[in-house]
C-alpha cells in the first residue's frame, strides 16, 4: 500500500485520483465547454419533445456556462417504413423544440436515423442523406471548425451499401483523404476532437445485445466503424488527436487506445424514451476542452 507520507510528498488523493501539487497549485482554466447531445430520436406521442426540452433546459441551466452544443446524430426517430409526411412532422417537431427552448449554437452530425431511404437503393440513400443535411443546415456531411485553441473534425460515419439495403459505419475514400489532409495540415500543437455518430472504437458495443455466439464475439458493422483499424493507424501518427466522441449505442463508455480517448456518450432518448437503457440513464455529456490540450468528458443524467 502506498504510504500517506508519499502521497503527501508527491500529490493528494481525491476520490480515487491522485492530483499532483502542480495541478492543485495551477488549476486548469477551461477554454471551451461543450454539451454533447446525441440520439434524441424525436417523434410524436411518447413524450420525446418534452424530454428533449427538459434536456435542453438542464444544459442551459448549468452552473458553468456551456459554449455550444454538438448534436451527435439521430435527431429524429426516422424509419424506412414511415411516410414522407411522418418524417416531415418529426423534423418539424425537432426544429420547433430547438427554436423555442435553446439559445445555444448547435453543430450537427449525421446519424443513420436521420437518413430516410425510401426505395432501399444506393441512389435513394444518397438523396436522403442530402435531405437530412438540409434539415440540419449542413452544406457538407463532414466538416471542421475551431473551438478555442482546439480543432473539431465532424465525420460522416453512415455510408450506404451498394445493395442499397441498410448502411454501415465507416467513412468513404474521399472523406478519408480529406481527413488525412486535415490532420496533416493542422499544427501539431493544436489539440483535435473527432466527432462521429457511430463509434470508431467502443467497448459497449459488445454488450448491446447477445454478441457472443458460437465461441466468438461478433460486432455488426452497423454498430461500430468497419474501418477502425485504418482510422486508429492514422490517428497514431498525430499525437494531437486527443478525443473521439460518438453516440448511436445508447450506452456510455470511455476507453483509451494509444494516446486517444474514445467516449460513447449515451443518448438523450435513453431506452427509446422508455427510461434507462441497461445501466445508462437518458443524458448528455459535458466536455471541457482545456487550453493545454487536456479535457474532461462527463456524462450527466438530466432527470
Amino acid at each position: 500500500m502506498v504510504r500517506r507520507s508519499l502521497l503527501k510528498k508527491f500529490g493528494l488523493m481525491t476520490g480515487g485520483l491522485i492530483l499532483s501539487q502542480d495541478l492543485l497549485a495551477s488549476p486548469k482554466t477551461s477554454s471551451i465547454r461543450i454539451a454533447h447531445i446525441t440520439d434524441t430520436h424525436i417523434q410524436p406521442h411518447i413524450g420525446a419533445a418534452k424530454g428533449f426540452e427538459k434536456c435542453l433546459h438542464h444544459i442551459q441551466n448549468s452552473s458553468k456556462k456551456i459554449d455550444f452544443i454538438i448534436n451527435g446524430g439521430d435527431a429524429i426517430m426516422g424509419s424506412h417504413s414511415a411516410s414522407e409526411n411522418s418524417i416531415d412532422k418529426q423534423w418539424e417537431l425537432y426544429k420547433n423544440v430547438l427554436k423555442s427552448e435553446n439559445n445555444l449554437k448547435v453543430y450537427n452530425c449525421l446519424g443513420n436515423h436521420d437518413i430516410h431511404n425510401k426505395k432501399s437503393d444506393l441512389r435513394s440513400f444518397e438523396d436522403a442523406k442530402i435531405e437530412a443535411q438540409e434539415h440540419l443546415f449542413l452544406p457538407k456531411p463532414y466538416y471542421t471548425f475551431d473551438a478555442g485553441n482546439w480543432k473539431v473534425l465532424v465525420l460522416d460515419s453512415v455510408q450506404g451499401k451498394i445493395s442499397g439495403k441498410g448502411y454501415h459505419g465507416k467513412i468513404d475514400e474521399q472523406q478519408f483523404e480529406w481527413l488525412k489532409n486535415e490532420l496533416k495540415n493542422t499544427d501539431n500543437s493544436t489539440p483535435i476532437l473527432i466527432v462521429s455518430h457511430i463509434p470508431i472504437l467502443s467497448a459497449c458495443v459488445f454488450l448491446d445485445g447477445k454478441n457472443f455466439k458460437n465461441g466468438e464475439w461478433r460486432v455488426p458493422e452497423t454498430w461500430m466503424h468497419s474501418d477502425t483499424e485504418e482510422l486508429v493507424e492514422l490517428f497514431a501518427k498525430y499525437p494531437n488527436v486527443k478525443l473521439a466522441i460518438s453516440g448511436h449505442i445508447h450506452l456510455s463508455d470511455r476507453i483509451m487506445y494509444n494516446h486517444v480517448t474514445y467516449c460513447c456518450n449515451g443518448a438523450v432518448a435513453g431506452n427509446w424514451w422508455r427510461g434507462s437503457y441497461k445501466q445508462t440513464n437518458p443524458g448528455y455529456a459535458v466536455i471541457d476542452l482545456y487550453n493545454d490540450g487536456t479535457f474532461e468528458n462527463q456524462y450527466l443524467a438530466y432527470s
